[in-house]
């Protein structure tokens, strides 16, 4: 007499199972980010940039994190304090982090570090314009 073993097709049914359950943990997780699609970053309010951006390595809180690299902490960050440096990091990168600015406008870099600026513990009222960050550009 032949016995057949049915784990193969355990196994297949629980890594199935494992991969619906992760997708939809995931589609979850993304509930309200929207994606930009081409080169550019579509989003415009500051608010939106960095929630799209900007809050995956430097958290939702500003509060930054430690892991697979060293993400700052923007939240009471008083580099953010001189209005050129948020710009320059945003157009040149530095150490880690990639020169992002190079997929936005003028517009958009003076809106994402208008509100990093205002937000997290920072309040610093000098607003950055898009005529600055031509200037830096």
């Amino acid at each position: 007499m032949t016995t057949h073993s049915h784990r193969p097709l355990g196994r297949l049914a629980a890594t199935v199972a494992f991969s619906l359950f992760a997708v939809s943990g995931a589609l979850a997780d993304s509930a309200g980010v929207t994606f930009s699609s081409g080169n550019n970053f579509t989003e415009k309010t500051g608010e939106e940039l960095y929630a799209n951006v900007c809050a995956a390595c430097h958290m939702s809180e500003g509060q930054g994190a430690v892991g697979a690299g060293h993400y700052p902490a923007l939240a009471k960050n008083a580099n953010l304090e001189s209005s050129g440096y948020p710009i320059y990091v945003l157009l040149n990168g530095l150490k880690g982090m990639p020169p992002v600015g190079k997929m936005m406008d003028d517009d958009q870099i003076a809106a994402v570090v208008n509100y990093v600026r205002t937000n997290f513990g920072n309040d610093y009222k000098d607003a950055v314009t898009a005529a600055d960050v031509a200037g830096t550009r």
